[in-house]
C-alpha cells in the first residue's frame, strides 16, 4: 500500500492565532495481505512458453483456474511452434516455463542448460490426424488418399513438430515426397488449421486437438497404426534461469493436478503413460 502523507488544515483570524489539523496516513507496510504473502496489489507475473496447440486450453481454462488459487500471481502465455519457442528461449527470452509438442525440443534446451531437466516431466499425449475442409471436396478417405488433393498443409518439419509426425508417418507410407511437392509449410500448427478451415487447402496434418476447435474442418483419419514410433509427447519443464522459480514450480505442479488433467482431457489431450 502507498504512504499517504499527512497533510494540514490551517485556519487563521484576527482573534485566533492559526491552528492545524493533522490528517492520519496510512503507515508504511500496514496493509492488508492476500494470500501467498503478496501484499495487496502486488503481483508477480510468469511467462509461459508453450506449444500453438496447447493455447486454447491454457488461455480459456486452465491459466484462470491457477490465478484464481493463486491470487499473487498472474500467467501470461505465447504460443508458437516448439522449435520457434526453442530457438527464442535460447536467445533470451524471459519465460519460466517451457511446454512443447514434442520431446527434441525440451532434450536440446535441457542438454544445453537452458531448462532444468530435473524438473521435466512427459504430461500428455496427442494424435496426428488428416482433415479437410467440412465439405471434403477432395473426397478424401485416409492418408494414402492424400496424394489425390492437389494442396496440402503441413507444419515445416524443421521446427514444427507436427510437421516432424506428419513427415515421420507419410515416409513410413512411403508419401513424403509427393506430398511434400504440394505442400505449403505452416510456421506452427494453428496456421496449418486455419489454411484448411478457409479452403485455401485440401487437405492437412494437425493434432487432433486443434481439429476439435472448430466445426469447419473435418477429420478424416488418424495416422495410420505403425507410422509413428510413439504418439506426439508433450514435455513441460522450468526454465533454468527463471526469475520466478517458486511460482513457476508452482504452475507445473498446477498442470500435474487432477484438476488440470480433466482439463487437458476435455480439449482432447490424453494423459502420458510410459511403457513398461
Amino acid at each position: 500500500m502507498k504512504k499517504v502523507h499527512a497533510g494540514y488544515l490551517r485556519a487563521a483570524s484576527v482573534s485566533v492565532t492559526a491552528a492545524a489539523v493533522v490528517l492520519a496516513g496510512c503507515a508504511s507496510g500496514g496493509g492488508d495481505t492476500q494470500s501467498g504473502g503478496k501484499t495487496g496489489g502486488e503481483q508477480t507475473e510468469i511467462l509461459v512458453a508453450a506449444a500453438a496447440s496447447l493455447e486454447y486450453a491454457f488461455e480459456e481454462e486452465l491459466i484462470p483456474l491457477f490465478e484464481e488459487a493463486h491470487p499473487g500471481v498472474t500467467v501470461r502465455g505465447t504460443y508458437d511452434s516448439s522449435g520457434k519457442l526453442q530457438t527464442q528461449i535460447e536467445e533470451g527470452m524471459e519465460a519460466d516455463v517451457f511446454m512443447s509438442a514434442a520431446r527434441q525440443q525440451m532434450d536440446s534446451l535441457a542438454e544445453e542448460g537452458f531448462v532444468d531437466g530435473d524438473s521435466v516431466a512427459d504430461l500428455l499425449d496427442n494424435q496426428i490426424v488428416l482433415i479437410t475442409p467440412a465439405d471434403n471436396e477432395a473426397g478424401l478417405a485416409s492418408f494414402t488418399d492424400l496424394t489425390k488433393a492437389d494442396t496440402i498443409a503441413v507444419g515445416d518439419p524443421a521446427s514444427v513438430p507436427a510437421g516432424q509426425y506428419a513427415r515421420e508417418a507419410l515416409t513410413d507410407l512411403g508419401l513424403w515426397d509427393q506430398v511434400l511437392a504440394k505442400a505449403s509449410l505452416g510456421t506452427n500448427v494453428t496456421e496449418v488449421l486455419n489454411w484448411v478451415a478457409e479452403g485455401s487447402a485440401q487437405a492437412g496434418i494437425v493434432y487432433a486437438t486443434d481439429a476439435a476447435t472448430t466445426d469447419r474442418v473435418k477429420v478424416i483419419a488418424p495416422a495410420p497404426e505403425g507410422s509413428l514410433e510413439e504418439p506426439a509427447v508433450y514435455p513441460a519443464g522450468l526454465v533454468a534461469d527463471s526469475a520466478h522459480p517458486k511460482e513457476a514450480q508452482a504452475f507445473l505442479k498446477f498442470l500435474r493436478s487432477g484438476e488440470a488433467v480433466e482439463v487437458f482431457e476435455s480439449y482432447g489431450f490424453t494423459v502420458h503413460e510410459e511403457k513398461e
